[in-house]
């Protein structure tokens, strides 16, 4: 029989922290609710046990995940505050506490989403990936599990959250010197039901990879099961590698979906990276389209739309296949125009030395 947790009531980090209650766990750690006076706050505190302090891999992980997600200031994104590690070498990181469910727990719950407020929800979490990806960060482990549903601080609802940043890969640029790269090609690493076939098959990844995760995700969430059935983790495998999906309109009896919203997850969800959406911003635009008004209101569509630029606390400059295409119509009028005066001028000079 385990014993009490050794870090519930315990004071942390010079008593800056006070641990208060277990709030979750998995296989790496556990988190854990705490106070902190000076802040006047709650925040979560994710602790790696202490028995696997000694696996180089884990705690690199562990420290990529922190790394990771200090980089981002996406307000989508569970925000990190502090991260290190204790006295007795026990490694933390602090983040912002939120209350209220996954998107797992939500549809197991309620069942699947209306897409009008399915597609907002995914909005929110390309604009997340959209910056993630422009400092050459990929998830490479999204699931419903790793959306979290809030209420933000207007009071609006379903406001989402991205977390879990365990898997990230992060480009040599910002990684600390020393790290290990654990999720190297050839090795394969994430959740068999979300994986990109290029992730199935242990290929290198690129931000293309979390677009599909995050089409099998919207496929869930309006369906209430996955785009294959398949009952073991390596059939879920096989069947992202070489299965085509189940068409989104015949997956659930009586629940039919607009056909635009049907041709967008089809190209989230292509096998070939190339014929994907390229980028997050793009595939939030398309989403946008199929339910602008909901989409809209919340102001986090990427940067392809004007809407996001209230939620993205830092702009950075659009990718250059993402960027706007400037018009050539007034371009060739100036052109035009220019040239009908250069003609003129030139004719009067003529004319005078003619004439003299």
């Amino acid at each position: 029989m385990a014993g009490p947790d050794p870090f519930i009531g315990r004071d942390i980090l010079d008593s800056q922290f006070r641990i208060l209650q277990k709030i979750g766990s998995g296989g790496m750690g556990s988190v854990y609710k705490a106070s902190q006076p000076s802040m006047n706050r709650m925040v979560a505190v994710k602790i790696l046990h202490p028995k696997l302090a000694n696996r180089r891999d884990l705690v690199s992980r562990f420290r990529r995940e922190a790394s990771a997600m200090s980089h981002l200031s996406h307000p989508n994104t569970v925000k990190v505050f502090n991260y290190g590690e204790l006295e007795d070498g026990s490694l933390y990181i602090v983040m912002e506490y939120l209350e209220g469910k996954n998107l797992h727990q939500t549809v197991r719950k309620g069942g699947p989403l209306p897409y009008e407020r399915a597609l907002p929800i995914l909005i929110q979490v390309c604009g997340a990936l959209d910056e993630a990806h422009r400092k050459g960060i990929v998830h490479r482990d999204l699931k419903p599990e790793n959306i979290f549903l809030c209420t933000d601080p207007l009071g609006q609802q379903d406001y989402a959250k991205v977390l879990d940043f365990g898997l990230a890969k992060v480009t040599e640029r910002e990684m600390n010197p020393g790290s290990i790269i654990l999720t190297q090609e050839g090795m394969v690493f994430g959740t068999p039901e979300f994986m990109s076939p290029e992730q199935a098959q242990g290929k290198a990844l690129d931000p293309r990879s979390d677009i599909y995760s995050l089409a099998v995700i919207l496929y869930e969430a309006l369906t209430g099961k996955l785009p294959f059935d398949a009952k073991t983790p390596m059939e879920f495998i096989q069947h992202h590698v070489a299965t085509k999906p189940i068409d989104l309109n015949a997956r659930v009896a009586g629940l039919s979906f607009p056909p635009a919203l049907a041709e967008v997850l089809a190209k989230a969800i292509a096998k070939k990276p190339d014929r994907r959406f390229q980028t997050a911003a793009e595939f939030a635009q398309a989403l946008q389209e199929i339910v602008p008004d909901a989409a809209t209101e919340r102001g986090t569509i990427p940067t392809a739309s004007p809407a996001l630029r209230a939620s993205i606390t830092e702009p950075t400059p659009l990718p250059a296949q993402a960027s706007p295409k400037v018009s050539t119509v007034p371009l060739l009028i100036g052109v035009a125009v220019g040239s009908l005066v250069l003609g003129i001028l030139i004719t009067i000079v003529l004319m005078k030395f003619v004439l003299s």
